[in-house]
């Protein structure tokens, strides 16, 4: 947790959350995240155990799998809010604007791939090039968000009820900072 006065890592009493979430889940989000290790959603969001639900995938995804848990966690659980988290440097963007080739990870990147020709980018459109590789996360994110709503008619009908909210947010690994979109 974050110490407000001093915006530094205060200790948390991860002991404590533990108990008090064994008898039952109630948390907030369903968060579906990238599977970078440098984007914890838990750490990213400043919350503890119990407090939201992550779904991790390279290039944050949408897939069956990961649309049902977020049906599970919403509808079921009751979570009110459902960000897609992409971030800056996405090691699976640069692959899929690379063409990468390998295995079970060449049909995860063919997902990232309409978010190429659907960012509009003036100057060199490489993956060697930080600026366009994070414009086509953020065109990636805004396009899971379309998916999840095309592919989840739970999901749709709760955010048309205004039961939950499903929205797009971009972390930024330099400054830690997290800006919402889309």
């Amino acid at each position: 947790m974050t110490d407000s006065c001093t915006g530094k890592i205060a200790p948390g009493d991860y002991l404590a959350q533990k108990r008090s979430s064994a008898a039952g889940q109630y948390p907030a989000a369903v968060v579906l995240g990238c599977l970078d290790s440098r984007v914890p959603a838990e750490i990213v969001f400043d919350v503890g155990i119990g407090d939201i639900f992550t779904g991790r995938v390279a290039g944050n995804i949408v897939n069956d799998d990961m649309l049902g848990s977020m049906e599970f966690g919403c509808a079921v659980s009751g979570a009110k809010l459902v960000p897609v988290l992409g971030h800056t440097s996405c090691g699976a963007v640069k692959g899929a604007i690379d063409d990468v080739v390998l295995g079970n990870l060449t049909g995860l990147l063919a997902r990232i791939k309409p978010a190429i020709p659907g960012t509009k980018f003036d100057g060199e459109k490489s993956s060697k090039n930080a600026s366009y590789v994070d414009a086509v996360a953020r065109t990636n994110v805004v396009l899971g968000l379309i998916e999840i709503r095309r592919r989840s008619p739970i999901l749709q009908e709760l955010e048309r009820k205004e039961s939950i909210k499903i929205v797009g947010a971009m972390y930024d690994l330099a400054t830690g900072m997290v800006e919402f979109v889309g």
